[in-house]
């Protein structure tokens, strides 16, 4: 049997997934039959409930008279307001996202010793094993640093003693390692990334351990390594409102699921990653800086709000951007009126705008924010509210920090490992059965037929 050329098996594909589409389509009513809810969401937008936990709570809306009643968006950690979190340690000027690590892992707020000695153990772990970045993470480069990060995730699996010890001791030392050190193996994979697929040059800066992780972030991504206060100010906040958000979105669930099947903790961790990345959950925020790159090359007058809302509805009629009517950043599957997130980072992007001279940007975002909810109302007979989400203005504050697009979903896991750590200990503490749902099957039985009769 002789090879097939390149361009035979490329036509063979074609043909062979047209047929692929062909049998593994099912009716759509059949969802409605069967009262499959689909994206694991009832009729009304909820989510189903799968599970319980105490890690975070997110609310958009309330019962009232057995009605659903949006009300300004609310997130808690621990049951803290991320509201009074966030104004807790910028008020004492400091930096929050390692109290917000201990807060979601422990339950409770530290004490200041307390505080003092657990930075010192997210430095002592902010280390790689020996020769792992020579040896992993630049001999095995990415276009994508986010499929970077999975693979060298799964590599670290062969440098621990003890990887599938699923004791929760065993299991929170890994947890706090990887919370630890992935800010660094994002920040390596795209300077491989930088150095072997943009042909730029190639510099390594180590991590010092008096500094917090959104400053070794900045550090270590800079040539120069320098970074101004309010700048580590920001990208901390950002870090700490991204860090954990339900049991329900699409990558924590992930974790609950993995996990559920006993696997290893980086096992776990990879699957996280790769559920993240997807344009549909963390990937989103790019959406949005690439929406607005497109506003800005066609919309003259930035403060022009009768230009500004002609532009996006033609975007919402599926004329302009994408084509999919998306104004991305607007509305969110459980905030109405309002996403806490948004509204805090909206406060520290605008101080951002005014350092780096871009109020007149700032301004155009503002209006957008304003008049795109009402549009898209209009437009799509929408009866629930809608606003920004925290996306919306990570794109934007992410750019005036100069962190690169294709590190942009990396910030979102370096921040989100905690969540999915802590939810990890929850299902691996409380839990014990496989997460398992129910698919039905609804193809229709056919006889075997033998190959020399077909």
């Amino acid at each position: 049997m002789s090879f097939l050329s390149q361009g035979e098996a490329a036509r063979e594909i074609h043909k062979l997934s047209e047929l692929c589409s062909e049998t593994n389509s099912i009716n759509p009513e059949l969802y409605d039959i069967y009262q499959v809810k689909r994206g694991l969401r009832e009729p009304n937008g909820r989510g189903v409930l799968t599970g319980l936990t105490e890690i975070s709570s997110v609310f958009g809306s309330k019962l009232e008279d057995g009605k659903t009643v949006p009300i300004p968006g609310m997130l808690k950690y621990r049951g803290i307001d991320i509201d009074k979190l966030v104004q807790g340690f910028t008020e004492d000027d400091r930096f929050g996202f390692e109290e917000t690590v201990y807060l979601l892992l422990f339950g409770r707020l530290p004490e200041e010793a307390e505080l003092a000695k657990f930075k010192k153990l997210l430095s002592y772990y902010r280390r790689l094993p020996s020769d792992f970045l020579e040896d992993v993470i630049l001999k095995s480069p990415n276009k994508d640093v986010m499929n970077a990060m999975a693979s060298d995730v799964l590599a670290l699996n062969a440098y621990d003693k003890h990887p599938d010890d699923l004791s929760i001791p065993n299991v929170l030392r890994q947890s706090i390692m990887l919370i630890s050190v992935l800010p660094m193996i994002a920040a390596y994979s795209y300077l491989s990334y930088r150095h072997y697929f943009m042909r730029r040059g190639l510099y390594i800066h180590n991590p010092k351990p008096e500094l917090s992780a959104a400053e070794n972030i900045l550090r270590i991504l800079r040539q120069d390594k320098s970074f101004t206060p309010l700048e580590a100010k920001i990208l901390d906040i950002a870090l700490v409102l991204h860090a954990e958000h339900g049991g329900g979105n699409n990558s924590t669930f992930t974790t609950h699921v993995v996990t559920s099947s006993g696997t290893d903790t980086y096992s776990s961790v990879a699957a996280s990653l790769c559920s993240l990345k997807g344009p549909k959950h963390g990937g989103a925020n790019l959406k949005v800086i690439k929406m607005f790159d497109e506003i800005k090359d066609n919309v003259k007058d930035w403060a022009d709000e009768d230009e500004i809302a002609a532009y996006l509805q033609k975007i919402l009629r599926k004329e302009a951007f994408d084509k999919t009517g998306l104004i991305y950043g607007i509305g969110h599957a459980v905030y109405t009126m309002s996403d806490p997130r948004a509204v805090i980072l909206e406060k520290y992007t605008t101080m951002l705008a005014k350092e780096r001279g871009r109020e007149k940007e700032a301004g155009l975002y503002s209006i957008v924010a304003r008049i795109a909810p009402d549009l898209m109302r209009q437009e799509k007979k929408m009866y629930k509210p809608v606003s920004p989400n925290i996306d919306f203005y990570s794109g934007f504050a992410y750019n005036m920090l100069n962190i690169p697009d294709e590190f942009i979903t990396p910030l979102f896991a370096i921040a989100r490992i905690v969540g999915w750590s802590a939810h990890r200990i929850e299902e691996l503490t409380c839990a014990g059965k496989i997460i398992r749902p129910a698919y039905k099957s609804v193809g229709a039985d056919v006889e075997y037929i033998p190959l020399s009769e077909r």
